[in-house]
Protein backbone atom coordinates (compact mmCIF):
# COMPACT_ATOMS: atom_id res chain seq x y z
CA UNK A 1 0.00 0.00 0.00
CA UNK A 2 0.81 3.59 -0.75
CA UNK A 3 -0.15 6.70 1.72
CA UNK A 4 0.69 10.25 1.82
CA UNK A 5 0.27 12.15 4.82
CA UNK A 6 -0.81 15.98 4.79
CA UNK A 7 -1.09 16.00 8.70
CA UNK A 8 2.31 15.76 11.01
CA UNK A 9 0.72 14.08 13.67
CA UNK A 10 -1.16 11.56 11.06
CA UNK A 11 2.84 11.22 9.55
CA UNK A 12 4.11 10.10 12.56
CA UNK A 13 1.40 7.51 13.45
CA UNK A 14 1.62 5.93 10.15
CA UNK A 15 5.40 6.17 10.07
CA UNK A 16 5.69 3.93 13.24
CA UNK A 17 3.23 1.70 12.81
CA UNK A 18 3.74 0.81 9.47
CA UNK A 19 7.35 1.72 8.05
CA UNK A 20 7.32 1.54 4.56
CA UNK A 21 3.74 2.57 3.63
CA UNK A 22 4.28 6.11 3.93
CA UNK A 23 5.41 7.56 0.41
CA UNK A 24 4.96 10.98 0.42
CA UNK A 25 4.44 13.93 3.61
CA UNK A 26 4.66 17.73 3.66
CA UNK A 27 7.02 19.59 4.81
CA UNK A 28 6.30 20.14 8.28
CA UNK A 29 6.06 16.53 9.45
CA UNK A 30 9.30 16.34 11.30
CA UNK A 31 8.63 13.41 13.02
CA UNK A 32 10.26 10.37 12.91
CA UNK A 33 13.66 12.24 12.34
CA UNK A 34 14.74 10.01 10.13
CA UNK A 35 11.34 10.09 8.08
CA UNK A 36 12.71 9.93 4.11
CA UNK A 37 9.61 10.17 1.99
CA UNK A 38 8.94 12.46 -0.85
CA UNK A 39 8.02 16.22 0.34
CA UNK A 40 4.90 17.70 -0.91
CA UNK A 41 4.63 21.06 0.23
CA UNK A 42 2.59 22.46 3.69
CA UNK A 43 -0.14 21.65 4.80
CA UNK A 44 -2.24 24.48 3.68
CA UNK A 45 -0.53 24.49 0.32
CA UNK A 46 0.41 21.32 -0.98
CA UNK A 47 1.88 20.41 -4.78
CA UNK A 48 -0.99 18.24 -5.46
CA UNK A 49 0.17 17.18 -8.69
CA UNK A 50 2.92 15.52 -6.89
CA UNK A 51 1.07 13.63 -4.86
CA UNK A 52 -0.88 12.53 -7.92
CA UNK A 53 2.71 11.82 -9.38
CA UNK A 54 3.36 9.17 -5.70
CA UNK A 55 0.15 7.08 -7.22
CA UNK A 56 -0.85 6.73 -3.41
CA UNK A 57 -3.77 4.00 -2.29
CA UNK A 58 -4.48 6.63 0.20
CA UNK A 59 -4.36 10.38 1.22
CA UNK A 60 -4.91 11.17 4.98
CA UNK A 61 -5.47 14.72 5.57
CA UNK A 62 -7.60 16.42 8.42
CA UNK A 63 -10.25 18.91 8.07
CA UNK A 64 -9.00 21.85 10.28
CA UNK A 65 -5.46 21.56 9.08
CA UNK A 66 -5.51 21.02 5.54
CA UNK A 67 -8.30 22.94 3.08
CA UNK A 68 -11.28 21.55 1.11
CA UNK A 69 -10.02 22.93 -2.43
CA UNK A 70 -6.59 20.54 -2.34
CA UNK A 71 -8.80 17.90 -0.98
CA UNK A 72 -11.40 18.02 -3.87
CA UNK A 73 -8.77 18.66 -6.80
CA UNK A 74 -6.63 15.13 -4.69
CA UNK A 75 -10.72 13.08 -5.25
CA UNK A 76 -11.15 14.96 -8.28
CA UNK A 77 -7.92 13.00 -9.73
CA UNK A 78 -9.26 9.66 -8.46
CA UNK A 79 -7.37 9.64 -5.16
CA UNK A 80 -9.03 7.80 -1.98
CA UNK A 81 -8.60 11.14 0.49
CA UNK A 82 -9.37 9.90 4.47
CA UNK A 83 -10.19 13.07 6.19
CA UNK A 84 -9.89 13.35 9.86
CA UNK A 85 -11.71 15.58 12.55
CA UNK A 86 -10.59 16.05 15.46
CA UNK A 87 -11.85 17.71 18.41
CA UNK A 88 -11.13 16.36 22.19
CA UNK A 89 -9.33 12.93 23.07
CA UNK A 90 -11.46 10.37 22.73
CA UNK A 91 -12.58 11.65 19.00
CA UNK A 92 -8.58 11.22 18.43
CA UNK A 93 -7.95 7.97 19.85
CA UNK A 94 -11.23 6.92 17.48
CA UNK A 95 -9.45 8.89 14.57
CA UNK A 96 -6.30 7.10 15.38
CA UNK A 97 -7.99 3.53 15.13
CA UNK A 98 -9.93 4.15 11.91
CA UNK A 99 -6.81 5.61 10.13
CA UNK A 100 -4.20 2.74 10.75
CA UNK A 101 -6.29 -0.47 10.73
CA UNK A 102 -9.48 0.74 8.74
CA UNK A 103 -7.30 3.25 6.30
CA UNK A 104 -3.88 1.26 6.24
CA UNK A 105 -4.53 -1.86 7.47
CA UNK A 106 -2.84 -2.73 9.73
CA UNK A 107 -2.73 -4.25 13.40
CA UNK A 108 -3.46 -1.61 15.93
CA UNK A 109 -0.46 -0.28 17.58
CA UNK A 110 0.45 -0.77 20.91
CA UNK A 111 1.40 2.84 21.54
CA UNK A 112 -1.84 3.41 20.67
CA UNK A 113 -2.97 1.45 23.88
CA UNK A 114 0.03 2.74 26.24
CA UNK A 115 -1.20 6.32 24.78
CA UNK A 116 -4.93 5.18 26.20
CA UNK A 117 -3.83 3.26 29.10
CA UNK A 118 -1.93 6.96 30.07
CA UNK A 119 -4.68 9.50 29.81
CA UNK A 120 -6.96 7.02 31.83
CA UNK A 121 -4.90 7.28 34.43
CA UNK A 122 -3.91 10.93 34.52
CA UNK A 123 -3.69 13.15 37.63
CA UNK A 124 -5.45 16.44 37.69
CA UNK A 125 -3.20 19.37 39.28
CA UNK A 126 -6.18 20.92 40.22
CA UNK A 127 -7.95 23.79 38.34
CA UNK A 128 -5.97 26.48 37.08
CA UNK A 129 -7.83 29.27 35.05
CA UNK A 130 -5.72 29.80 32.07
CA UNK A 131 -5.50 31.20 28.63
CA UNK A 132 -4.06 30.07 25.56
CA UNK A 133 -2.08 31.85 23.30
CA UNK A 134 -1.16 30.20 19.68
CA UNK A 135 0.10 33.64 17.75
CA UNK A 136 1.39 37.16 18.40
CA UNK A 137 0.86 39.73 16.01
CA UNK A 138 -2.07 39.86 16.39
CA UNK A 139 -3.25 37.54 19.99
CA UNK A 140 -4.98 34.80 18.96
CA UNK A 141 -5.96 31.95 21.99
CA UNK A 142 -7.82 28.72 21.91
CA UNK A 143 -11.16 28.80 22.01
CA UNK A 144 -14.50 26.44 22.19
CA UNK A 145 -13.69 22.65 20.84
CA UNK A 146 -10.29 22.11 20.12
CA UNK A 147 -8.19 18.93 20.95
CA UNK A 148 -5.14 21.17 23.37
CA UNK A 149 -8.39 22.67 25.35
CA UNK A 150 -9.28 19.28 26.24
CA UNK A 151 -6.06 17.67 26.86
CA UNK A 152 -5.41 21.15 29.62
CA UNK A 153 -8.34 20.34 30.79
CA UNK A 154 -7.66 17.15 31.54
CA UNK A 155 -5.02 18.37 32.91
CA UNK A 156 -6.66 20.63 35.41
CA UNK A 157 -6.45 23.46 33.54
CA UNK A 158 -9.65 26.01 32.43
CA UNK A 159 -9.42 27.45 29.71
CA UNK A 160 -11.08 30.80 30.22
CA UNK A 161 -12.19 31.06 26.60
CA UNK A 162 -13.41 27.75 26.00
CA UNK A 163 -17.21 29.44 25.55
CA UNK A 164 -16.01 31.92 22.84
CA UNK A 165 -18.41 31.52 19.38
CA UNK A 166 -14.61 30.96 17.18
CA UNK A 167 -12.72 28.41 18.16
CA UNK A 168 -9.23 30.53 17.44
CA UNK A 169 -10.39 33.97 18.57
CA UNK A 170 -8.50 37.26 18.17
CA UNK A 171 -8.00 38.79 21.43
CA UNK A 172 -6.54 42.23 22.34
CA UNK A 173 -3.79 41.64 24.40
CA UNK A 174 -5.27 44.23 27.29
CA UNK A 175 -7.99 41.97 27.35
CA UNK A 176 -5.87 39.31 27.77
CA UNK A 177 -4.27 40.53 30.80
CA UNK A 178 -7.55 41.45 32.09
CA UNK A 179 -9.17 38.47 31.94
CA UNK A 180 -8.36 37.21 35.72
CA UNK A 181 -6.25 34.12 34.40
CA UNK A 182 -4.29 32.44 37.47
CA UNK A 183 -1.92 30.78 34.12
CA UNK A 184 -0.83 31.55 30.82
CA UNK A 185 -0.26 28.70 28.70
CA UNK A 186 2.54 28.99 25.53
CA UNK A 187 2.76 25.97 23.42
CA UNK A 188 5.99 26.12 20.87
CA UNK A 189 4.07 25.67 18.13
CA UNK A 190 2.25 27.21 15.75
CA UNK A 191 3.63 30.27 17.37
CA UNK A 192 7.52 29.49 18.79
CA UNK A 193 6.68 31.19 21.80
CA UNK A 194 9.77 30.64 24.28
CA UNK A 195 11.23 32.10 27.55
CA UNK A 196 12.47 35.09 25.73
CA UNK A 197 9.62 35.71 23.67
CA UNK A 198 5.79 35.93 25.44
CA UNK A 199 6.10 35.80 28.67
CA UNK A 200 7.24 38.99 28.99
CA UNK A 201 3.65 40.28 27.64
CA UNK A 202 2.10 39.14 30.95
CA UNK A 203 3.97 40.42 33.91
CA UNK A 204 3.27 38.90 37.05
CA UNK A 205 1.11 35.87 35.47
CA UNK A 206 3.04 32.50 35.87
CA UNK A 207 3.35 30.96 32.11
CA UNK A 208 3.88 27.39 31.24
CA UNK A 209 5.64 26.67 28.77
CA UNK A 210 4.76 23.76 26.89
CA UNK A 211 5.73 21.21 23.90
CA UNK A 212 3.21 21.81 20.83
CA UNK A 213 3.92 18.44 19.82
CA UNK A 214 2.51 17.17 22.98
CA UNK A 215 -0.34 19.62 23.53
CA UNK A 216 -1.39 19.66 19.65
CA UNK A 217 -0.73 16.39 17.90
CA UNK A 218 -2.46 13.14 18.04
CA UNK A 219 -0.41 10.10 17.35
CA UNK A 220 2.44 8.49 19.04
CA UNK A 221 3.18 11.66 21.34
CA UNK A 222 0.20 10.87 23.46
CA UNK A 223 1.28 8.12 25.12
CA UNK A 224 3.85 10.76 26.99
CA UNK A 225 2.10 14.29 26.64
CA UNK A 226 0.29 13.38 30.15
CA UNK A 227 3.71 13.42 31.98
CA UNK A 228 5.57 15.71 29.42
CA UNK A 229 2.78 18.33 29.98
CA UNK A 230 2.20 17.79 33.46
CA UNK A 231 5.47 18.54 34.53
CA UNK A 232 5.63 21.92 32.52
CA UNK A 233 2.52 23.06 34.15
CA UNK A 234 3.74 22.00 37.10
CA UNK A 235 7.08 24.33 37.26
CA UNK A 236 4.34 26.96 36.15
CA UNK A 237 1.93 26.97 39.32
CA UNK A 238 4.79 26.65 41.57
CA UNK A 239 5.87 30.39 40.65
CA UNK A 240 2.34 31.11 41.97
Amino acid sequence: MRVVSLVPSLTEAVALSAPGLLVGATDWCSHPADLDVVRIGGTKNPDTAAVVRLRPDLVIANEEENREPDLAALRAAGLEVLVTEVRDLEQAFRELQRVLVAGCGVARPRWLDEAEAAWAAVASLGEWRAFVPIWRRPWMVLGRDTFAGDLLARLGVRNVYAGHAERYPRIPLEELRDRGAQLVVLPDEPYRFAADDGPEAFPGLPAGLVSGRHLTWYGPSLAEAPAVLGAALRRATQQM
